[in-house]
């Protein structure tokens, strides 16, 4: 590991990206016999299992919160996000998907603008207008804007970006540990109430797929959190738009996809409006 915090902060994240588009390939291939609603159920239980230790090294800082209804609104929007996030990835090019994940920190000025009143700049407004050019260029993958499956990509990007603010306001009071442990506990139990209706026996394929879904998402954000740990966002940030292009090698190299001009070109300015972004902080 390089000994420089801000190259081992940017080999980190690099790393979080790869892991995070792998999760991507494991998420369509459950998806073809799987219910989006185990997938997202599998994701969370898989990740609680694996934090709990985790946050059970970590006893001195507790359990107990006095803002549990903050824990709840963040666990309701990310959890809702996620749902719309692994919908888009079972039914759009992989790598468009993938910019709906990566395309949330555009939201987030707007969200704290509204909701924190946290005042907007000028490189701010330019940064989000330019930012949602891209996301409508890459609503267009197939020729045809505002599909339905592109829409759910703009909420849950919105969405996201919801939870990410409510996280900062939890960051005020809570440490990390139990904001992730409040996360993953919550969200798996809300997510075990639509298998009332779309849970079944699962077969050890299936089982395999899953497992791999929730490990992927929980080793990419433990190792995304380390990382801005390391070195400061406007550093290393821009590092994460890896996932994109690794997303699009392998939906490229298994089922053939390849981005047309108005993708390429939708990545390019979120791309930009990250930057322009990253430099304001």
């Amino acid at each position: 590991m390089p000994q420089s915090p801000i190259l081992r902060g940017a080999v980190l994240l690099a790393l979080s990206a790869v892991l995070f588009a792998t999760m991507g390939v494991f998420i369509r291939l459950a998806s073809h016999t799987v219910g989006n609603e185990i997938v997202v159920f599998a994701r969370n239980l898989t990740g609680l299992l694996l934090l709990l230790p985790i946050m059970l090294l970590h006893r001195d800082r507790g359990f107990r919160t006095s803002v549990f209804g903050r824990h709840l609104w963040r666990t309701l929007t990310g959890l809702t996000a996620m749902y719309g996030f692994f919908y888009a990835i079972a039914h759009l090019p992989l790598s468009s998907a993938m910019v709906f994940t990566y395309s949330s920190p555009i939201f987030i000025p707007l969200v704290a603008w509204l909701f924190l009143k946290e005042p907007m700049t000028l490189r701010a407004w330019l940064a989000a207008l330019i930012g949602f050019a891209g996301v409508l260029l890459v609503c267009k993958p197939e020729g045809e804007l505002f599909n339905r499956f592109a829409l759910i990509g703009i909420g849950s990007s919105v969405l996201a970006a919801t939870a990410f603010v409510t996280v900062r306001a939890l960051g005020a009071t809570e440490p990390a540990t139990r904001v992730v442990f409040y996360f993953a506990l919550l969200s798996t139990l809300v997510s075990t109430v639509p298998l009332v209706w779309a849970g079944r026996a699962i077969t050890l394929h299936e089982f395999g797929l899953l497992a791999a879904v929730g490990t992927l998402a929980t080793l990419s954000q433990l190792c995304l959190t380390r990382a801005y740990a390391l070195a400061p966002a406007n550093r290393i940030g821009p590092v994460t738009y890896l996932a994109i292009v690794v997303a699009g090698l392998y939906a490229w190299l298994l089922w053939g996809e390849t981005p047309d001009i108005y993708a390429v070109a939708g990545v390019a300015l979120i791309l930009i409006a990250s930057l322009v972004s990253l430099r304001r902080e």
